[in-house]
């Protein structure tokens, strides 16, 4: 199944598991991958910012990818982050992926393109080396690429480039944007918000069809989705009120991962906690602060199921 305008709901950012020695960790990949789905996610997304692709071999990046798509099987459509300052990898990794039975690929600008000009003509080589029938979603995340998305280039990209089928959305403010690009679109495409859904009921009031994070509560992101687009947003955000201060622990620069993996470790989708070096290490103040608010958590949505 190909990715395409019309692409909606949760695609959640996949955390790759490691061993405390920091090798991958493809016993737990299974179940995380199960994890994910029976919490109801509509996508999943591999190699992205949070799955430390970074930190990752080509090799590694390949195997991974390869294990993944094996283990997801079909269930869901799957994206690969492919972004890589060279253009020749990103269209080796691209076309690798596709074979492997990718629904498509997601590209973030490299550090240093400084003007609309620039990240046209990087994205216009890009798409040159792709060639046709690769689905694209242009990761738009300026906090960390220091590389900022007009809703003007952006809606030119769309207009040029027909494989340009979604937006990962995470600017930061962000908002007024997205709102620009829906009013003025002249071919939707998908657009999915990032940043741990720090933003999601106003970005889905927005516009956004959903979700592309990696926040530790899947069924949260879920739930708030296709509340939102049952018009019930009132509830939404209460739901999304409780899970709030987690989202702002896991949205912590540096430290958000390793909270992030912390949490899912808890919850059984992790076998081990650690990220790959160089990582930050939770203290044990910090374990208690997620263990407080778990249990507020908790908490929290007993009552909610009585109001």
């Amino acid at each position: 199944m190909l990715l395409t305008e019309n692409a909606a709901g949760v695609y959640i950012i996949a955390a790759t598991p490691f061993t405390e020695s920091g090798t991958i960790d493809y016993k737990s990949a299974d179940g995380l991958v199960d994890f994910y789905i029976d919490h109801g996610v509509n996508g999943m997304t591999i190699l992205g910012m949070m799955g430390e692709a970074p930190k990752l071999s080509s090799d590694e990046s390949l195997a991974f990818m390869r294990h993944m798509l094996n283990r997801v099987n079909g269930r869901v459509p799957v994206i690969v982050g492919v972004s890589n300052a060279g253009i020749s990898n990103i269209a080796s990794l691209s076309h690798q992926a596709m074979d492997a039975g990718a629904a498509g690929i997601m590209i973030a600008p490299p550090n240093g393109l400084g003007s609309d000009e620039k990240i046209y003509n990087y994205f216009d080589q890009c798409f040159n080396a792709l060639g046709s029938k690769v689905p694209v979603c242009y990761q738009d995340f300026p906090l960390s690429t220091g590389v900022p998305l007009s809703a003007e280039l952006f809606l030119r990209m769309v207009e040029h480039f027909p494989d340009l089928v979604m937006l990962k959305h995470e600017d930061w403010p962000g908002l007024n944007k997205l709102s620009s690009i829906r009013a003025r679109e002249t071919r939707r495409v998908s657009i999915l918000c990032g940043n741990g859904g720090l933003f999601l009921p106003e970005e889905m009031a927005r516009g956004a069809d959903g979700a592309m994070t990696g926040f530790a509560f899947p069924e949260m992101l879920v739930e708030i989705v296709q509340l939102c687009n049952a018009g019930n947003h009132d509830r939404a955000t209460d739901i999304f009120d409780a899970y709030l201060p987690l989202i702002r622990l896991e949205q912590q620069p540096g430290m958000g991962l390793a909270i992030r993996k912390e949490i899912l470790h808890r919850r059984g989708a992790l076998a081990c906690n650690a990220a790959r070096a160089p990582c930050p290490r939770l203290s044990s103040e910090d374990h208690a602060e997620i263990t407080r608010l778990l249990k507020r958590l908790e908490a929290r949505l007993k009552e909610l199921e009585t109001s």
